[in-house]
């Protein structure tokens, strides 16, 4: 197939598109068109339900740690920021899709957000607006880093090295600034007013997503970041005292309850590489 022909099978959209001269990541089928070879899972249901785990258990492993041990942020920040490169590295090596691992490196990516989030808002005195400023701040110059570098920022794309590279950094701060955005929003709502706000945004994305045309990478990282603080939220509510709002279980015990759970959803749910929205238009 010639480079013009693999260019329009492509999606376009400015930021969000594939380059035509990127064929990288791509196998040709036998009737001419091409399988991208991904390393990510297939964006579906089952998806959506393991990510909220994930950050939920990111928000109750992370406070179990730095508060409940009393390791305190920046240990704890270390820690998990040191798993989460561990993780990390595994996974940019790896060959091919690994449920387990994906997910342990968004697990790891939410527990490093919540005590790095913390630090930031906490130890360092940044305060919920300053946090979330400096965090979406730093979302922004990894999506721009991302383009300048790559040419895309399309989740569609992620079939090398350098793009998964910046994949991860993106969803590192993105699941960062969505601790600062549960913690700074439950001041105002309460925690179970947060879940209920929270889930009621995804559900505009969703109703975007089903009755615009509006770009579907667009819609995806905005539904991807928003899981962010409906999971811390839904974590405070489990874990914090009755005198604050919260239903005042162990962080342990609900981390571990939670994590079993994301275990049964990911053999229960269909695993399998596939593309992200963008594609074609789907999900």
């Amino acid at each position: 197939m010639s480079e013009q022909a693999v260019g329009a099978s492509l999606p376009a959209g400015g930021w969000f598109a594939r380059s035509a001269d990127d064929v990288s990541g791509l196998s040709a089928r036998n009737d001419g068109s091409w399988d991208v070879i991904s390393k990510v899972p297939e964006v579906a249901l089952g998806f959506w339900i393991i990510k909220i785990a994930a950050t939920t258990l990111g928000e109750t492993g992370g406070d179990a740690l730095s508060m409940s041990l009393n390791v305190g942020y920046l240990v704890s920040t270390l820690i998990f920021f040191g798993l989460f490169l561990v993780l990390v590295i595994a996974q940019i090596k790896a060959k091919r899709f690994h449920p387990f691992l994906y997910w342990a490196v968004i697990v790891g990516t939410t527990l490093a957000g919540t005590t790095m989030a913390d630090f930031a808002d906490r130890s360092l005195g940044f305060g919920y607006p300053g946090g979330s400023t400096l965090l979406l701040l730093l979302v922004l110059i990894s999506l721009t880093a991302w383009k300048l570098s790559v040419g895309t920022v399309s989740v569609n794309n992620i079939t090398t090295p350098k793009a998964e590279m910046f994949y991860w950094l993106t969803i590192l701060f993105s699941n960062t600034l969505g601790t600062a955005l549960g913690d700074w929003t439950s001041e105002g709502t309460g925690f179970g007013g947060g879940v209920f706000l929270f889930l009621g945004l995804i559900a505009v994305i969703a109703g975007l997503y089903f009755f615009t045309k509006i770009n579907r990478t667009l819609l995806f990282w905005m539904a991807f970041i928003l899981t962010r603080p409906l999971g811390a939220t839904m974590g405070d509510l489990l874990t914090k005292p009755h005198a604050d709002g919260g239903l005042n279980l162990s962080r342990f015990v609900s981390s571990g309850v939670i994590a079993v759970f994301m275990v049964v959803c990911i053999l229960l749910f269909p695993q399998r590489a596939g593309t992200h929205p963008g594609q074609d238009g789907r999900a």
